[in-house]
């Protein structure tokens, strides 16, 4: 990722006028038919897809997305800008729709950032009226593909001490007291992928007067410091279902980690095979000589 992929409210104001780009407003169908950017067209799915990375799974995904990109208008000569309410609202649902465009091969997609808050804390026009879009043929470039692994990618990655496996998910999930975001029995085993290290996905990101915005690159470095990464360590991330996961990829990307890649099957896929190894509890044990101590 070379390319700059967040771009302020002003910046996306300016290529508005400048050049064709198609706005997606990942959101649920009533928050979008409330209010929404001009112009931009509704892919709630983005957000609530739940993938599975067989091949049969992955091909499902490519051809829904690809289905529903090309229905909103995006022939390879646009710009896609994809964003949420805010950056921490919409679990991730923003950066995911980033990676599954960038998955699929499309060329130009950016990320507007601070989203739809941020939009508006600018002063900038909002409409309830629901643009048709021109459909175009959507075309898959599989040499994209890069950017997701597999389950069988995620096994590799688990047998591999070099390979850091970074867990994005809320506190809960992570100490194995709940299963999911949908309910902390909605997936049939609690845990995490062996061998992980966690950073939640929060830590990404800071406080501003326009809502919540990732961090500077180097505060970014620092967090991710923290559990051992450096820019050229390859990081494979998951959460549940990728979402979370995605916000992180962007802001590891933006800040300059060269080799990042998201395990999108996540722990909705992992957790529901029994032959594949979880570590339960806490991630951590206490020594009978700390207790003692305390």
């Amino acid at each position: 990722m070379t390319d700059k992929v967040l771009v302020t409210p002003a910046e996306l104001a300016d290529m508005l006028k400048s050049e064709p780009t198609v706005i997606i407003d990942t959101r649920d169908p009533a928050t979008y038919a409330a209010g929404h950017l001009p112009g931009a067209v509704n892919i709630h799915d983005i957000f609530t897809y739940l993938a599975m990375s067989t091949p049969e799974g992955v091909a499902a995904m490519r051809d829904k997305f690809a289905a529903v990109f090309g229905a909103a208008g995006l022939s390879g000569a646009e710009t896609a800008v994809v964003y949420e309410q805010s950056m921490n609202t919409g679990f991730g649902q923003s950066c995911r729709g980033y990676v599954l465009l960038r998955y699929l091969g499309y060329p130009k997609v950016k990320i507007l950032h601070g989203g739809y808050a941020g939009w508006t804390a600018a002063s900038l026009p909002v409409t309830a009226e629901v643009p048709t879009p021109k459909a175009s043929t959507f075309t898959i470039d599989p040499k994209a593909a890069s950017i997701l692994v597999d389950l069988q990618g995620m096994k590799a990655a688990v047998a591999d001490p070099n390979v850091v496996k970074l867990d994005t998910r809320d506190v809960d999930e992570w100490i194995a007291d709940s299963s999911s975001p949908y309910g902390k029995d909605y997936c049939p085993r609690k845990g995490r992928i062996p061998g992980a290290v966690w950073i939640e996905w929060y830590r990404m990101m800071k406080p501003s007067a326009a809502g919540p915005m990732f961090k500077s690159a180097p505060e970014i470095l620092a967090e991710c410091a923290s559990v051992g990464v450096t820019p050229d360590t390859p990081v494979v991330l998951y959460c549940f279902k990728g979402a979370r996961a995605s916000n992180t990829l962007v802001a590891l990307k933006e800040a300059g980690i060269k080799n990042v890649s998201l395990y999108f099957g996540s722990w909705n896929e992992w957790s529901r095979d029994p032959s594949l190894p979880i570590e339960e509890g806490l991630p951590f044990k206490t020594s009978s000589s700390a207790v003692a101590a305390a």
